[in-house]
């Protein structure tokens, strides 16, 4: 069977306030030209879908398009829900739909019920697992203690299970959403840390023929058999030079594995650019710039006058502005400080600068706690 492997398309997010609508609408168009030229037989849509839980009806109308499309196509999608869907919203007619080849899996009810799909070779069971918060779903799952690793490996027994009752020739294939250790991060995702551990280990997708991960915007490899398409557009300057792709994932009668990367559009390139400000403005070198989506940082010694302004002349699409010399470097110390840390570590680090005393274990569990609390919450209301 031949699988289409996508996720994190976001729909409806911006690009430090640039609607991305046109450029996604792009995107989706070339993944029906690959269904089409590729022959694809089933799409695999590994979550985030949309940029919120509540996304704009620009967003929602252009996912009912490319579903109709396919459906048109006749082309199976099987789709779970990221952290940034609501589940309840994006499942809606979930069991309607599915009579027209749109198979969504936004429950961890779902988890240990497959979309069965089929090819000269036999029956290929797609599991569906969404995103799952810990604190949401650890009971439903019987974990005692909420964690990624936990519910995950208690979901995954669940497909293994139903997974062991199917004829001995059904390969397998499971989506899913998640932060698998050993892959690379970008700044555009979002933290999903849960019982101090945010990612998971491979081992727990073991006894599956492939698996389709989602949340990560970098196309990457764990395994052989266990891939992150990554989002189809760069969503942050952290992104700008790490190619966009889709997997093309072929699965023979005897579950062999080939997959083929596939480039998506790039509608304006995203490029980073330091210099001062009249360096940027007069050199004919930065020529190739002026049609790119900009970060662009100035060396002068000094702020110049209403340097975006000028900027803009020449860079009309320069999104974002920095100063190599900042005026108050207690901020950019902060900001060094802080990047790349959990929550719970920021908050331990602002208890001892507060009180001159590191947190003790005690503490830091409640603060753990606390922060757990804040999460579920969160997620209890975009859930809802």
């Amino acid at each position: 069977m031949r699988i289409l492997h996508t996720s994190d398309w976001h729909l409806g997010r911006q690009l430090h306030r640039v609607p991305l609508l046109a450029e996604q609408r792009a995107f989706l168009e070339h993944l029906l030209d690959t269904v089409r030229r590729e022959r694809v037989e089933a799409v695999a849509v590994a979550g985030d879908v949309f940029d919120r839980a509540i996304p704009p009806l620009d967003a929602i109308d252009l996912f009912n398009w490319v579903l109709g499309e396919l459906a048109d196509l006749q082309v199976p999608l099987v789709m779970i829900s990221g952290n940034h869907d609501s589940p309840r919203r994006l499942g809606v007619n979930s069991r309607l739909i599915e009579r027209a080849g749109i198979h969504l899996r936004t429950s961890v009810e779902d988890c240990g019920r497959p979309a069965v799909l089929h090819d000269e070779h036999g029956p290929v069971a797609f599991y569906g697992l969404p995103y799952l918060e810990p604190g949401l779903v650890h009971t439903h799952l019987g974990v005692e203690k909420p964690s990624h690793h936990a519910v995950l490996s208690a979901a995954m027994d669940k497909v293994r299970t139903d997974l062991a009752a199917r004829p001995a020739n059904t390969r397998s294939v499971v989506l899913a959403h998640a932060f698998v250790t050993g892959a690379d991060t970008s700044d555009s995702e979002r933290d999903i840390t849960a019982g101090g551990v945010p990612s998971v280990s491979a081992s727990v997708f073991a006894g599956v023929d492939y698996v389709a991960l989602g949340h990560l915007h970098r196309c990457q490899q764990i395994s052989e058999r266990i891939r992150y398409s990554g989002s189809p557009l760069a969503y942050s300057f952290s992104e700008a030079d790490y190619p966009k792709a889709t997997w093309l994932i072929d699965l023979d009668a005897n579950s062999a594995l080939t997959a083929r990367k596939i480039l998506c559009p790039v509608p304006r390139r995203l490029r980073q650019l330091a210099g001062t400000l009249n360096d940027l403005l007069t050199q004919p070198e930065h020529a190739d710039y002026e049609d790119c989506w900009l970060h662009i940082t100035l060396t002068d010694t000094d702020r110049p006058h209403m340097a975006m302004e000028r900027l803009r002349a020449r860079f009309p699409h320069a999104l974002k502005l920095s100063f190599s010399h900042q005026r108050d470097t207690d901020t950019q110390s902060y900001r060094s400080r802080v990047k790349g840390r959990s929550d719970h570590e920021i908050t331990l680090g602002f208890l001892d600068h507060v009180t001159g005393v590191p947190a003790a274990v005690p503490e830091q569990n409640l603060l753990q706690e606390g922060l757990e609390s804040v999460r579920t919450a969160a997620a209890q209301r975009e859930a809802s």
